[in-house]
C-alpha cells in the first residue's frame, strides 16, 4: 500500500547535500556573522553594567586611599546618588532599547521584502555602529554624561539594529528549502549565542581598560562586518543564475522538499489554488501587505508565544552578568566569562532540537517537550550554591532548553511561516513575518526588562526566577492549539505507515 503524497518525505540530508554549493556556504557564513557582530555589541553593553554603575554613582573611598582623579572630573559622571538608581536607569535603558527593536522589526521587514537585502543589512550595520561607538567611548572620551541623550541614542540604536534579524533570515530562506531547514536554520541560530560569547570575550579582554574600550572594539568590528557584508552578500540564487527554490527541474520531489511544515496537509487540491497572493504575470514575486501576514496561520500564536520565551531569553541576556556578580559577589570580567555557558548550551539546544524536529516534520512537540525541561531547569539554577563549577553546568543546561526553543521560533519556524502555501513559497513574505514573530518578541522582552529590575529591587531574585517560570509555562499555553494539531497529525501518520506494512 502506498502511502499518501503528504506522508512522503524526502530524506532531508540527501535534499540539503544534493543542492548546496559554495554559494550556500558563504551566505550561511556571512550571515551569521553578521547578525553575530550585531549580538556582539549588544552583549556588550550588559557585560559592563557594573562599571557604568560605578561610573555614574559616588565612590565612598577610604581616608587613606589615593584619590584616582579630580574631583570636577568624578562630579561631572555623577548621574544617580546610589548603585540602585543607576541599576534602575540601566534596566530602563533595555525596555527603551527593546520598543525601539520592536517596532523597528515591524517596519524593517516590511522595508526588506521591498528594497535590497544587503543594502538594508550594511547599512543598518554600519550605522549602529558608529551608534555604539558615540554612546559607550566618545561620551566617556568627552566627560560627557547625560541621561536624555543617553535615552535618544539607544532609541536609535534599537531602530537600526532592527534591520539585522528580518534580513538574514529572509536571506537564508531564499537559498535554504524545507530539507533540512530544522538543522540548518538550528545550527545557523546559533549566531545569537556565538555573538553573545564574542561580545562577552572582547568585553572582558579590554574592560581593564576602561568599558569605552569594551564598546569601541566591538564597534569597530562590527563596522568591517557591514562593509564586508555590503560587498560580499548574494541575497538569493537568481542573483548568479541559480534557480529560485522551488523553481528545479526535478519535479515533484524538489517541490515536496522545499514546502514548508506550516502547509495545511489536510487541505483538498481545489483549496491549493488560493492564495493572498495575485498570480503575477512575470512571475516576479510581490510583497505581502502586514496585515496579511498576521492573518497566515500559525503566525499569531508563535509571535505571543515568543513574546513570553524572549522576555525569559533576554533577561539571561541582559541581566545575567549582573546577577552573577552582584547575588555572588563575583568579579565582573569573571561573570562576564561564565554567563558564556549559557550560550554554549542555546547552540547546542537549537541544533539538536532542530534536526529533531527535521526528523519528525514537526516543530511545535519539540518545543513542548523542551520547555517543560526548561521550567525545572529555571527552578534548579534559582537554587544554584555558590559554586563556579555547578553554576556553570546547570546554566548551560537552562540555556539548552531555553536558547534552543528561542532560536528554533525566531529562525526555522519563522522561515516556515514565512513559506506557507498560501503565500506559494515567495521569499517576499519572509522578511516580513519574521519581522512580525521577532517584533512580538522584543516588545514582550522590553516590558520583561524592566520588570526584572522592578521585581529585583522590591522582591529580590528568588521572585524573578519565579517570573521567568510562569513566562516560559505561558509559551506552552500560546501553542497548545499548534500542540494538539501536530500530535494529532504524527499519529494519523503512524497508523497509516502501519497499514501499509
Amino acid at each position: 500500500m502506498a502511502l499518501p503524497g503528504s506522508l512522503w518525505r524526502q530524506p532531508a540530508n540527501r535534499g540539503l547535500v544534493s543542492h548546496c554549493t559554495h554559494h550556500h556556504i558563504v551566505v550561511f557564513l556571512l550571515t551569521f556573522f553578521s547578525y553575530s557582530l550585531l549580538h556582539a555589541s549588544r552583549k556588550t553593553f550588559s557585560n559592563v553594567k557594573v562599571s557604568i554603575s560605578s561610573q555614574w554613582t559616588p565612590s565612598c573611598l577610604n581616608s587613606t586611599a589615593p584619590e584616582l582623579r579630580p574631583y570636577e572630573v568624578w562630579n561631572s559622571s555623577h548621574l544617580f546618588p546610589n548603585a540602585e538608581e543607576a541599576t534602575l536607569f540601566l534596566g530602563t535603558l533595555d525596555t527603551i532599547f527593546l520598543f525601539s527593536y520592536a517596532v523597528g522589526l515591524f517596519v524593517s521587514g516590511i522595508v526588506g521584502d521591498r528594497l535590497n537585502l544587503r543594502w538594508v543589512l550594511s547599512f543598518g550595520m554600519c550605522s549602529s555602529a558608529l551608534v555604539v561607538f558615540f554612546f559607550g567611548t566618545l561620551t566617556e572620551w568627552l566627560h560627557f554624561y547625560n541621561k536624555w541623550f543617553y535615552c535618544c541614542l539607544w532609541v536609535v540604536n534599537g531602530l537600526l539594529q532592527s534591520t539585522g534579524w528580518p534580513c538574514v533570515v529572509a536571506v537564508m530562506g531564499n537559498w535554504f528549502g524545507k530539507a533540512g531547514r530544522g538543522f540548518v536554520f538550528g545550527l545557523w541560530s546559533a549566531c545569537a549565542s556565538v555573538g553573545n560569547i564574542l561580545g562577552a570575550f572582547l568585553a572582558s579582554c579590554v574592560l581593564k581598560y576602561g568599558y569605552e574600550y569594551a564598546f569601541l572594539v566591538t564597534a569597530s568590528v562590527q563596522f568591517a562586518g557591514g562593509v564586508i557584508v555590503f560587498f560580499g552578500l548574494l541575497t538569493s540564487p537568481k542573483e548568479v543564475g541559480l534557480p529560485e527554490l522551488g523553481a528545479d527541474e526535478d519535479g515533484s520531489v524538489e517541490e515536496d522538499a522545499n514546502r514548508p511544515l506550516m502547509g495545511n496537509d489536510d487541505a483538498d487540491d481545489d483549496d491549493r489554488n488560493y492564495s493572498i497572493q495575485a498570480t503575477d504575470t512575470d512571475n516576479q514575486p510581490k510583497a505581502i501587505g502586514f496585515f496579511q501576514a498576521c492573518c497566515l496561520p500559525g503566525v499569531v500564536l508563535y509571535s505571543l508565544a515568543y513574546a513570553c520565551l524572549k522576555l525569559v531569553n533576554y533577561s539571561f541576556f541582559f541581566w545575567l552578568p549582573f546577577y552573577l556578580s552582584n547575588n555572588f559577589g563575583w568579579k565582573e570580567a569573571e561573570a562576564d566569562q561564565l554567563s558564556i555557558w549559557y550560550d554554549v548550551g542555546g547552540i547546542i539546544g537549537g541544533t539538536i532540537q532542530g534536526l529533531i524536529s527535521d526528523v519528525l516534520q514537526k516543530r511545535a512537540p519539540v518545543l513542548a517537550i523542551s520547555l517543560l525541561f526548561a521550567v525545572a531547569s529555571l527552578f534548579g539554577y534559582s537554587r544554584s550554591p555558590n559554586s563556579k563549577p555547578i553554576n556553570g553546568v546547570i546554566m548551560a543546561i537552562t540555556g539548552f532548553f531555553i536558547g534552543g526553543p528561542s532560536n528554533m521560533i525566531s529562525s526555522a519556524i519563522s522561515a516556515d511561516l514565512g513559506r506557507q502555501d498560501l503565500v506559494k513559497g515567495s521569499s517576499e513574505a519572509l522578511a516580513t513575518v519574521t519581522g512580525i514573530v521577532d517584533g512580538t518578541g522584543s516588545i514582550g522582552a522590553a516590558v520583561g526588562q524592566y520588570l526584572v529590575s522592578l521585581i529585583q529591587e522590591n522582591l529580590g531574585w528568588m521572585w524573578v526566577f519565579y517570573f521567568f517560570i510562569l513566562m516560559t509555562s505561558s509559551t506552552i499555553l500560546f501553542i497548545s492549539p499548534l500542540i494538539v494539531r501536530e500530535i494529532k497529525l504524527l499519529l494519523h501518520e503512524r497508523r497509516l505507515r502501519m497499514l501499509a506494512e
